[in-house]
């Protein structure tokens, strides 16, 4: 830079420095910048641009010889990769040179505006602050398209620094008058030294309401300092939140004490655990007033926390898998055993131990053993209830604590053995360690927890025999410890897999058994669902109906019965039923109070273009004495659809005959048991009787089941029943026979 060009800038430095010096406005001091170095680039096409950051937006702060409607146009753009010279100059914090706008992918999007504006060539440089900020650009554009010269780019520099000066003056200087006007609404010299604490001080009304805010910053405040003065800690907090903080407040007030407490809140700064300090505070606002206030502390101790919890982890968690250890375990399984005590539930403990890890430890090194037990770890938490604990023991052994099963040991038994399942079948795919790939599989021994007499250290030696018991038959299973129990699950959980495989083989259907009117003729069927084993031929409902309901399959059985309705009612020939044909079908307990239960019947019926009019849902008299309003409700619902109800086996139950009225139930059957005494004056006859007598007189027709010998009919057509079922009749068929049969006339003399 030659002497003359270097006179002009310390002169140009120093009337700057003056008017930054002087307090004089951005605006002005921006001006003068940028007609500096137009003058001192001794080019007349050179103009000027400085523009100011804010988020990610540029504004104009000066650009004296540039059109101003250019400069409105540009005004707040948003920074980027290729936002023209200035746009990606402060996006990439880096000087951006573009000789040639109409060329430049830079200005791609823009360029029609600067040639518009007669602007070919834009040099720009960000401007940053001495915390290393991008405060703006510093912009030289040329009418012509042009490249800066060394000597170009050091006088710019001279001037961004100025620029920076500036623009940090500027902005310190906004943020001095923020400080001043803060200090001005301060109630005593207090908010002196509160805003250079890094604590949040409050000081708060008897009532809750906010007095004062001092110290850090909005982001500990769920809203602003000024939005939350006058405020009431209810309106402004959570109410789970503001109940606390009001009580603390009562009791710093009621014991003229210092309080100490923690407590957590989602803040703008995110979840931050404080801890708080309250003192009571009289006289805050004037000598004359009555009304007390709390001095409130509150210390952000996040971090600290967080310290704690990882020595926390060290006492209690397994370093390498990160589950809890031993300690933790024994901790947890000491309450849920006294949990269990006081309750009467039950709970499991499932102690699992890898099959031959030693082996695969030894020879795949124990670096790939521990990448092993990662990924076993893994698969296992992927699979356990959230309310349940997986531990690693050590070594190859983890254990499963399941707190709560159910009220009695029928149902733990069936949930800890699915849970043994479960874990055997992350078992199932391959573990690959490295290149290698291999099967791993695991054995695994359960204990119950239940009783007054148990102890967690039996618990676990009794989980860890049962295991022992698992690897004695070969592994890759489990065992309770009571070896009769295991042996009559394992019956079941057979049976559970045959159910599904046969369900898959479309092993099961229904078979109908019809329903005579006293004329003889068919006026409707049972549908019951039938297994045809290919090995073992028939199987009686009584064996996998419980089975069924036990482990959630019977929806699907029902699902088979009424999708073989469907096809019986397609197949009959409507000349040969009339509209009050119907066939019954049996919902169970555990279907009956299910939401499901609606659409799971319905969507069946649509598929097959049914309407729920042919139906009959027979419930028992058991499932009516739970949650009356409830049941006649989900009843209601139902009617509404068309289908009609029957009370099935009606006598043997324990049903309230003063709701029986409120029941939309058109049918009741009665009990074979009460048939086959019918004959018996008094405990028999008299019993169906009655039944026959109250049906008619609650408008209700009546069914007899297990009619089998003439002189049985006979007194139930004297006791005017409306149809009866039974083998007198037929035995339940398949569906082809009773097409057969169903024209035929049933009529006995």
């Amino acid at each position: 830079m030659q002497n003359k060009q270097l006179l002009k800038l310390l002169k140009q430095q120093q009337k700057i420095l003056s008017k930054i010096a002087l307090g004089q406005p951005l605006s002005e001091i921006s001006e003068e910048i940028c007609l500096a170095i137009e003058e001192m680039l001794e080019d007349e096409s050179a103009k000027c641009s400085i523009l100011s950051l804010q988020g990610n937006q540029l504004f104009h702060c000066a650009a004296p010889s540039i059109d101003a409607k250019y400069c409105q146009i540009i005004n707040g753009i948003e920074i980027g990769p290729k936002v023209g010279s200035c746009g990606t100059a402060a996006f990439s914090e880096a000087r951006i040179i573009v000789d040639d706008i109409n060329t430049s992918p830079l200005w791609e999007g823009f360029k029609q505006t600067a040639l518009t504006f007669g602007l070919a060539s834009c040099w720009s440089t960000p401007i940053i602050s001495t915390k290393a900020e991008v405060l703006g650009t510093f912009a030289v554009y040329h009418t012509t398209a042009k490249s800066p010269t060394k000597q170009d780019l050091e006088l710019i520099d001279h001037f961004v620094n100025f620029t920076s000066i500036a623009l940090e003056n500027d902005a310190n200087a906004t943020k001095l008058n923020d400080v001043i006007s803060q200090l001005k609404h301060s109630n005593d010299k207090f908010e002196a030294f509160t805003q250079v604490m890094p604590d949040l001080v409050l000081i708060l009304g008897e009532n809750g309401e906010y007095v004062d805010v001092y110290g850090s910053s909005n982001e500990f405040l769920y809203s602003s300092l000024l939005q939350s003065k006058g405020k009431n800690v209810n309106d402004v907090l959570d109410p789970k939140d503001a109940l606390p903080i009001m009580a603390v407040l009562e009791k710093t007030l009621a014991t003229n004490e210092v309080q100490v407490f923690e407590y957590e809140l989602e803040v703008p700064k995110g979840k931050v655990v404080f801890e708080g300090r309250t003192v009571p505070v009289d006289h805050y606002q004037s000598k004359s007033s009555q009304s007390r206030h709390v001095l409130w502390v509150a210390r952000d101790i996040t971090q600290r926390k967080e310290a704690e919890k990882a020595v926390e982890k060290l006492a209690y968690y397994d370093p390498l898998t990160k589950l809890p250890n031993r300690r933790m375990l024994n901790e947890r399984l000491n309450i849920a055993v006294e949990k269990i005590k006081r309750s009467g539930e039950t709970g499991a403990l499932l102690f699992l131990d890898i099959d031959d890890f030693k082996r695969l430890n030894d020879s795949l090194g124990h670096s790939s053993g521990d990448e092993l037990l990662i990924e076993v770890a893994r698969r296992l938490g992927a699979v356990i209830r959230k309310s349940d604990t997986l531990a690693r023991l050590g070594g190859d052994e983890f254990v499963v604590l399941l707190e709560y099963l159910g009220d009695d040991n029928d149902q733990a038994n069936v949930e800890s053995a699915i849970v043994a399942q479960k874990i055997h079948e992350v078992f199932e795919q391959e573990f690959k360690v490295g290149a290698l790939k291999f099967q791993v599989s695991c054995s695994i021994g359960i204990c119950l927890i239940e009783g007054a007499d148990i102890t967690a250290s039996n618990i676990l030696k009794f989980a860890d025999t049962a295991m022992y018991r698992s690897k004695a038959k070969g592994g890759n299973s489990y065992s309770f410890y009571d070896p009769q129990l295991q042996t009559l699950l394992d019956r079941k959980i057979k049976l559970e897999t045959e159910i599904l495989k046969s369900i898959e083989n479309d092993e099961f259907c229904a078979y109908f058994q019809p329903q005579i009117n006293n004329e003889g003729k068919v006026v409707g069927a049972e549908a019951l669902i039938r297994w045809i084993h290919p090995i073992n031929g028939i199987i009686a409902p009584s064996e996998f109906i419980p089975v069924a309901e036990q482990f959630g399959l019977i929806q699907r059985l029902q699902n088979i019965v009424l999708r073989d309705i469907c096809t019986l009612l397609k197949r009959l020939n409507p000349c040969v039923i009339d509209d009050d044909f119907k066939v019954s079908i049996n919902i169970s307990a555990s279907q009956f109070k299910s939401s499901l239960l609606k659409s799971e019947l319905l969507h069946v019926l649509n598929y097959h273009h049914l309407s729920p009019s042919k139906i009959t849902l027979e419930i028992t008299e058991s499932m009516l004495t739970h949650d009356v309003e409830h049941t006649i409700q989900q009843m209601k619902e139902l009617q509404s659809e068309g289908f009609t109800f029957s009370i099935d086996d009606f006598g043997t139950g324990y049903s309230c005959l003063a709701y029986l009225h409120a029941y939309p139930v058109k049918q009741l059957k009665i009990d074979k048991s009460f048939i086959d005494r019918i004959s018996d004056e008094e405990s028999g006859f008299s019993i169906v009787k009655t039944i026959i007598d109250l049906a008619n007189n609650l408008g209700m027709g009546v069914v007899a089941e297990g009619v089998e010998s003439k002189e049985q009919l006979t007194i139930l057509k004297g006791c005017n029943i409306d149809s009866t079922q039974g083998f007198y009749f037929a035995k339940p068929m398949p569906m082809n026979d009773y097409l057969n049969s169903h024209s035929k006339n049933f009529k006995r003399d």
